[in-house]
């Protein structure tokens, strides 16, 4: 099949990829030159483990192509997926759609026969009767084009994992044409007996934000649940457990930190509360769980600045990951920010270190220094605070650590050294709900 990828960022180029190594003709387009021109010459615009091999072997296999030429890339398409961005409106957090749209006019005006139109961007409800409204005025009939919804469930860090060996696939389509086209596309996950649900289009668009709110709300709970743990004296990592090993709760996101951040939770917990706003339809629990999870980080700064004591003016804290999670380098709405800032207004000194997220850092946290390594970070340190999990905090070298630092100090916002064994190295630490 030939497959139209509009958009080739994080969502576009990861699916892009994936589909053309499942054995499908696919270009993906951007009005960006400057991406197209690096991703001809192998060169990432994400960092994404795994991804530039992937894309590598496909364009060497004649099936992956990039092209700023939207009407060319649309010709002869079985399927044409929209996968532009949708950021949080300025003023009220509802998904801006600017892109999308715009896309969608663009489509309109270069179809050129029968053709699967499928928004892959996370998208509010409704979203999809428009898009159509849009290619219905265009002259394009219910019989040549159909509009279908597809959202990703894709991990930064196991994206292409999640996209080759997914939970589920959700398709949201009544027409039996475009059920058909759609099983094609899938057809490498249908024959390994992947689930795929095929609902209605607007169930569809909100399976997606109701999967993410309820993720979030899972992050939130045991981060509240930290708190009570250190004020009563328990071991939030052994309550996850506990809880965790209960089937209809289970393990994954349980694990206490900083708080959410990312370029899907903020975004969609937001655009999902001004969805049931708009249908009068408050969703408290969801709104308990943005305001719960802002206050969060900024609290974790005021954690690092306990940690260094009364008189934390002129100290020297490092930071210890930058980027929102490990294997990725996306800062946006990250922990960090508001951790560092919180330092920053106290009159902190902030040095900082992230495998990957450095170049991203550096735009939006001009005012600190960035150092090549945990150890160059630490050098001369009052504290160190370990912000984003990378693997390659987990082993530190504990001693040599403290042997540079000014005083061992050490906040740990993700639990990833035991009490004992920092105590052991001589660290003054201080971890989440232990």
């Amino acid at each position: 099949m030939k497959i139209t990828m509009i958009g080739s960022g994080y969502v576009g180029l990861v699916s892009g990829a994936c589909f053309s190594d499942f054995g499908h003709d696919v270009v993906c387009v951007d009005k960006d030159q400057a991406k197209i021109d690096a991703l001809h010459a192998g060169r990432m615009p994400i960092y994404e483990p795994g991804l530039d091999t992937l894309v590598a072997d496909n364009v060497k296999a004649g099936r992956l192509t990039f092209t700023t030429d939207l009407k060319a890339a649309v010709s002869g398409a079985d399927a044409i997926f929209i996968a532009v961005g949708t950021p949080s409106r300025r003023g009220d957090g509802h998904a801006d759609l600017t892109y999308v749209f715009a896309a969608t006019q663009e489509i309109a005006g270069a179809i050129d026969g029968p053709v699967v139109v499928v928004t892959k961007s996370t998208v509010p409800v409704g979203t999809g009767d428009k898009v159509e409204a849009i290619l219905r005025d265009a002259g394009h009939g219910a019989e040549s084009v159909a509009v279908v919804s597809n959202p990703e469930f894709l991990r930064e860090g196991a994206a292409i994992g999640d996209f080759k060996r997914p939970d589920r696939v959700v398709i949201g389509t009544e027409d039996p044409r475009a059920m058909a086209v759609m099983r094609e596309v899938y057809r490498p996950l249908y024959l390994n007996e992947n689930p795929i649900l095929f609902t209605g289009r607007r169930t569809s668009e909100l399976i997606k934000y109701a999967a993410n709110a309820f993720l979030a709300t899972k992050i939130t709970f045991i981060n509240e649940i930290a708190d009570l743990c250190e004020a009563v004296g328990a071991d939030v990592k052994d309550v996850s457990r506990g809880i965790g090993l209960d089937n209809r709760i289970g393990k994954k996101f349980l694990h206490a930190g900083p708080g959410y951040g990312g370029s899907c939770f903020p975004k969609d917990t937001l655009a999902l509360l001004k969805t049931a706003e708009d249908y009068d339809t408050p969703s408290r629990i969801v709104e308990a769980v943005v305001k719960v999870n802002d206050a969060r980080k900024r609290a974790m700064g005021r954690k690092v600045l306990n940690a260094l004591g009364e008189d934390h003016k002129g100290k020297t804290v490092a930071v210890l990951g930058l980027t929102f999670k490990p294997d990725t380098d996306d800062m946006r709405d990250a922990p960090s920010l508001s951790i560092v800032q919180a330092l920053l207004d106290a009159g902190v000194t902030v040095r900082g270190f992230d495998p990957e997220g450095m170049e991203a850092a550096k735009k939006e946290m001009p005012g600190i220094t960035y150092c090549t390594d945990a150890y160059d970070a630490a050098k001369g340190a009052d504290a160190v605070a370990i912000v984003t999990e990378w693997n390659e905090f987990r082993g530190l070298d504990l001693k040599r650590l403290a042997g540079v630092m000014a005083a061992p100090v050490m906040v740990d916002l993700r639990n990833v050294y035991s009490p004992a064994e920092a105590a052991r190295m001589g660290f003054r630490y201080t971890s989440i709900g232990r």
